[in-house]
């Protein structure tokens, strides 16, 4: 169906699709349910590593062009406050949101929800594959390689690229943004606003930085990169030594 030009619902090939992203990823959040000990390790890791990411691109935190979309992607995209609520409400109502939101916005979704979905996956590998000891970064090093699936760390940075492409492109079609707003009474209504508002943090956050590709290639550069070096062994996968050490470095005398 279009709708002043813009094609609303799912593609007939697609539909059901949302719904059988959010079941998985719903399930995933239960996967150490019976094991309380690596359900305290993953949630020690998940911490660990929304710190990581945030200190490996807090230039771009600090810039307030970009700063929401950082803080999008790293703690609402990436194991979100309430994310177990929203999944259950989700599940629910996915058919609803698939009759009435833009075509490009649903579809920005599932890659969000794909994205969560392979995150949860290879945190919970990593889980199984970290000592009981505090996390730090050569243990974590160490476990990224024993837990292998280079194909998939590849899709995860390249799906947060792609989820920031298509929210760009949603914003830069003001016809399709419009429509998004338009539907935030409705998803209320239906029963789905909790994941309408994500869905419009997101758009808000890109909205903010006025085109987004410097952030997207900035962001999957950085992570392409470090996941390069922590599978090749690398004493300082992230460079966090190595920044340090430029900051530190004294500045050259012009006397």
């Amino acid at each position: 169906m279009k709708l002043l030009g813009v094609e609303i619902g799912a593609a007939p090939s697609q539909r059901g699709h949302l719904g059988r992203l959010l079941e998985r990823n719903a399930a995933l959040r239960d996967v150490f349910a019976g094991d309380p000990k690596l359900a305290r390790q993953l949630r020690r890791l998940q911490k660990w590593q929304s710190k990581r990411l945030l200190r490996s691109h807090a230039d771009l935190h600090a810039n307030p062009r970009y700063r929401r979309a950082v803080e999008f992607f790293f703690n609402e995209l990436y194991s979100g406050g309430d994310a177990r609520r929203r999944d259950t409400d989700l599940i629910k109502v996915q058919a609803a949101m698939e009759r009435l939101l833009p075509r490009e916005g649903l579809k920005a979704l599932c890659l969000a929800i794909e994205l969560e979905t392979l995150s949860q996956e290879l945190d919970a590998d990593l889980a199984r594959a970290l000592p009981t000891a505090p996390i730090t970064v050569p243990r974590y090093a160490e476990a990224y390689r024993a837990a292998g699936r280079a194909a998939d760390r590849r899709r995860q940075i390249e799906l947060t690229s792609e989820v920031g492409a298509y929210l760009d492109g949603v914003v830069r079609r003001p016809m399709v943004r419009a429509l998004v707003r338009l539907a935030r009474a409705p998803a209320h209504a239906a029963g789905f606003g909790r994941l309408h508002e994500f869905l419009e943090r997101g758009l808000l956050a890109f909205e903010t930085m006025h085109g987004a590709r410097e952030f997207l290639e900035t962001i999957g550069s950085r992570e392409l990169r470090a996941s390069a070096r922590l599978f090749a062994g690398e004493p300082d996968p992230f460079e966090f030594e190595a920044r340090t050490k430029r900051t530190r470095r004294p500045k050259a005398s012009t006397g």
